[in-house]
């Protein structure tokens, strides 16, 4: 058996299921990387970017990026993306912390806009600021 393979499926076995582990949360791959490193494996950040953005590819996982000045975060959905659902942020000022927003509410939001504006919003992309409860 080659050693070097068998490494590369004990890294992807463990990336996957820490991200298994991660649904309905977010991550960054710099919070992969320490985790990784927490199980003894040694995996360079640009070869879980790589993964990353591989999965975004596949449809397993969800990426946001909220502003320039915070890495992008991932969410897990495995086979079943959120699809159409209609999915916003908050993101809280202090701590960072990212909040996913489902409400029918935001749903009127969105349709109003469209209807009243011709203006289509992107859920992936709106983020709403303020701060989270824990911050307050």
């Amino acid at each position: 058996m080659n050693t070097k393979t068998s490494y590369k499926t004990k890294q992807k076995e463990i990336l996957v299921n820490y991200l298994v582990s991660k649904k309905g949360t977010h991550f960054t791959a710099g919070e992969i990387c320490e985790y990784m490193k927490s199980q003894g494996e040694t995996i360079g950040q640009s070869t879980v970017y790589r993964r990353l953005e591989s999965l975004v590819d596949e449809g397993i996982l969800n990426k946001y990026t909220v502003d320039g000045t915070s890495p992008a975060c991932f969410e897990y959905v495995g086979e079943e993306s959120h699809g159409e659902e209609v999915c916003y942020h908050c993101k809280c000022e202090k701590c960072g912390k990212l909040i996913h927003l489902h409400c029918e509410e935001m749903k009127e939001i969105q349709e109003h806009l469209l209807k009243g504006h011709q203006f289509m919003m992107d859920p992936k992309r709106t983020v709403f600021y303020g701060l989270c409860e824990q911050c307050r």
